[in-house]
């Protein structure tokens, strides 16, 4: 009987085991045909797809599947060398991004401090200055990083035998500048020699030799011993020609009278050529800026200035300039403005160019520029 029930038990046993190799047969059997079928559709529906690019993929029997990436949209595919495309690689599975567009400069950048100190004590060198400014590449120039500025700005300063004042300036406008984000250059017009000094003759050739190097569409002119004390008095072009020293300590932070356009101005490549640029004509100290006043208001134009407080200025302290003294027929020339501007400007320019260098913080240029013409005998 045991024998019996023991055989029983054995038969269903075996019974179970069969059925389980039927059921784990036939699921066997239903994934296989259901992955037959999926990559049979990719296939179908991968050749489908490719439309106008089919006559650019070569047709191939060899296909990996066992390497898909977890998101990967189609399986891996290998061409032989042979068949390879330009790229090495399907475009559809191409990795490359197209940059991001640098973003305009925003008008009131936000890194600007303010109210600045302004000291003129300690020592200075052109090697500390260098060290304070790694960003400025070769020729003073510097253009922002992260935005794209509206304008191009040269920033020309008439120059001899200043060498001091120059690191000052350098020391202080570079880090202005930056934050301000100009795209600029610095470009200093050497007047060689020891004859009269013409600072206008000087900044009409700085605005000729700076769009020779680069197309500027705008120029601020600046004397070299002179320091803006806020750097929110942004140094780029406006829709007027700008007058940006209104405020300086010399004047007791205030504006001397109101035709003064003198110490740092800006124009535009328009505004400049509209007024046939700068004189040459006023050899010595004074009368240039008030000549080119007259010819902004003449030409229908205004002056446009910052708020008095942001327009502050320190001037670093020295002897009047040998060779510079007062012109005295600045006054006469002031008031025949207007019968000269359209033939003593850029367009009757002529100077002699002796030395381009590029130093690491600014570009020199040294200029001939000749002599003043003999004054008139009295009586």
């Amino acid at each position: 009987m045991s024998r019996l029930m023991l055989g029983r038990t054995l038969e269903r046993v075996c019974k179970a085991v069969l059925l389980l190799c039927l059921v784990h047969f036939l699921i066997m059997m239903i994934l296989y045909f259901d992955v037959y079928s999926q990559r049979f559709d990719i296939f179908s529906r991968f050749n489908n797809g490719r439309g106008a690019n089919a006559s650019r993929w070569p047709h191939h029997s060899y296909y990996n599947y066992s390497g898909a990436r977890p998101n990967a949209t189609f399986p891996s595919y290998i061409p032989s060398s042979e068949q390879l495309l330009p790229s090495g690689k399907p475009e559809q599975n191409s990795t490359h991004t197209t940059p991001k567009p640098i973003p305009p400069c925003p008008e009131v950048p936000p890194g600007l401090v303010g109210r600045l100190l302004i000291e003129f004590s300690s020592l200075m060198s052109m090697e500390r200055v260098q060290r304070e400014n790694p960003n400025v590449t070769e020729g003073g120039k510097y253009t922002p990083p992260d935005c794209r500025p509206k304008q191009k700005v040269a920033i020309i300063i008439p120059f001899r035998h200043r060498e001091h004042h120059l690191k000052y300036w350098l020391h202080y406008l570079h880090p202005i500048l930056r934050r301000q984000k100009i795209d600029y250059g610095i470009y200093i017009i050497n007047q060689l020699g020891e004859d009269t000094f013409n600072r206008a003759k000087l900044l009409n050739v700085g605005y000729t030799e700076a769009l020779k190097d680069a197309e500027y569409d705008c120029f601020i002119f600046s004397d070299v011993d002179l320091i803006p004390m806020d750097d929110r008095n942004l140094y780029h072009c406006y829709d007027q020609p700008r007058h940006f020293a209104i405020a300086m300590d010399k004047f007791g932070f205030r504006l001397p009278y109101a035709g003064y356009f003198g110490g740092v101005s800006g124009l535009s490549k328009k505004q400049f050529l509209k007024i046939n640029g700068f004189p040459n004509e006023y050899w010595g100290w004074g009368g240039e800026d008030d000549d080119i006043y007259n010819r902004i208001t003449l030409n229908g134009m205004k002056v446009s200035r910052p708020d008095v407080k942001i327009g502050r200025y320190r001037m670093i302290k020295h002897e009047r300039d040998k060779h510079n003294e007062p012109n005295p027929q600045r006054f006469n020339k002031i008031q025949n403005t207007k019968n000269t501007m359209r033939k003593d400007g850029i367009s009757s320019l002529m100077y002699r160019l002796v030395s381009i260098k590029k130093y690491p913080l600014y570009t020199n240029i040294s200029v001939e520029i000749g002599k003043p013409p003999p004054r008139p005998l009295r009586g």
